[in-house]
């Protein structure tokens, strides 16, 4: 039987090329790893009839881990988001996504090193909405102190044992008053019981401001769920864009891991897709999974692939395939010694 068991979900688009070779480089590093399959997402529909099997909730549910790959949420109509149904499905209600230059990419900024931390059940991401009359749409953003602290809770816990110095609170609450102005409530009670770690509070207009002036005056953002999807994105622009930016959602029992970037099915098939954020995301699955020498060795293999600047995706200004990218990373760790 295998230390291990991951649930796969290659997911739509360029999604099974990327996953594909995070899990050959995760393979060339022989974890004791073994991993259970499920389509979600369009590639599911014609199989199952739904985007998300109850088949693979239960088998995340089992496994208490998944590497996932995105999936395609249609604009304006279609179904639902997957991203948002497993979310709620498995109360992954903490999203956080490291934002950090990476050696060999080039960026706008140096020194960036921080952590979007975001709610991840609740607001207006979570889609209520309804038609009142032709013409009328009513969207709902719920907010409740329960999630509002759980989520404070983390981003606090999480600064305190990454040794972080300030969380900083964002939201809109000069307007919103009751809604976010709750979660600053929820977010200054939780911040009293850690006084080693500086708290502040940002308007989100004015962190997006902040944000793309300096960065590197930020450490951990605390966030509800629209603005941190939003403040997510933005600031993997500013350490090269969303072909390097991982991910991780969590809950009590479950870690899903998965690259922010979508499914982009213009070169879906093409064979030209990034890997990097999807490796990377398989780097934070390792460290949940407390195999933290390989998690290691697969960021150490990652970072002199691009080092060497010689096989590099278009979005970097190269020709090369994402199978190449894949070929690359894995000559990489098999030259290095364990424990290099």
């Amino acid at each position: 039987m295998s230390k291990h068991v991951v649930t796969l979900l290659p997911g739509d688009g360029i999604g099974p090329e990327v996953v594909a070779v995070t899990v050959r480089a995760i393979d060339a590093l022989d974890v004791d790893i073994t991993w259970e399959e499920g389509l979600i997402g369009e590639s599911a529909m014609p199989v199952h009839g739904t985007t998300l099997p109850p088949e693979v909730l239960d088998s995340i549910r089992r496994n208490g881990c998944a590497l996932k790959g995105p999936t395609t949420t249609p604009v304006g109509g279609g179904h639902v988001s997957v991203n948002v149904g497993l979310r709620r499905a498995l109360s992954l209600f903490a999203n956080f996504r490291p934002i950090r230059n990476i050696p060999g990419v080039d960026a706008r900024y140096e020194n960036v090193d921080l952590f979007v931390v975001r709610e991840n059940t609740e607001g207006l991401y979570r889609g209520i909405e309804h038609v009142i009359v032709p013409g009328v749409v009513e969207s709902l953003k719920v907010i409740t102190a329960e999630a509002s602290t759980r989520i404070s809770r983390f981003a606090f816990e999480f600064a305190r044992n990454r040794q972080r110095r300030k969380v900083t609170a964002v939201h809109k609450a000069n307007i919103m008053k009751l809604s976010d102005g709750l979660f600053l409530d929820c977010s200054r009670a939780i911040a009293k019981e850690y006084p080693e770690i500086e708290y502040e509070e940002l308007i989100v207009d004015n962190m997006c401001m902040q944000l793309v002036m300096d960065p590197t005056r930020f450490d951990v953002l605390l966030s509800e769920n629209l603005y941190g999807d939003i403040l997510s994105d933005l600031c993997a622009g500013l350490v090269g864009g969303l072909g390097f930016a991982p991910g991780a959602n969590h809950g009590e029992k479950v870690g899903l891991y998965e690259p922010v970037h979508g499914s982009a099915p213009d070169i879906a098939g093409k064979n030209l897709a990034n890997p990097i954020a999807s490796v990377l995301s398989g780097v934070m699955m390792l460290r949940h999974l407390k195999e933290h020498d390989a998690a290691d060795r697969l960021k150490e293999a990652v970072f002199r692939h691009l080092a060497k600047a010689q096989v590099r995706t278009r979005d970097m200004g190269g020709t090369a395939t994402t199978t190449d990218v894949g070929d690359s990373i894995v000559r990489e760790i098999e030259s290095a010694p364990v424990g290099t």
